[in-house]
């Protein structure tokens, strides 16, 4: 494995550690206050047209980490959606 593989495995770690920080922080505060329901939306387009330009490169990098963010964003989106519903209600 080359030097940039491994820069690019960690910075996707990292990436994917920052959004799932945040997925979690939302659930455990069970409130999507301050948070977008458009930025997990674009991001999951992103995310999948990214998936398939890295897939069709050949590079597995980034196709593993945009197939990663598209399941975490996935999971955000959801969660935005349902505790912004949920404060609506009250």
């Amino acid at each position: 494995m080359s030097f940039n593989d491994v820069l690019g495995w960690v910075a996707s770690l990292v990436l994917i550690a920052t959004i799932v920080n945040q997925i979690r922080k939302q659930i455990r505060d069970r409130t999507s206050q301050g948070v977008s329901i458009y930025l997990f939306a674009g991001q999951i387009f992103s995310s999948l047209g990214l998936a398939v330009y890295s897939y069709n490169l050949g590079n597995w990098v980034f196709t593993v980490l945009n197939l990663v963010l598209l399941l975490t964003n996935i999971t955000g989106f959801y969660f935005t959606k349902k505790f912004k519903d949920e404060g609506k209600r009250e």
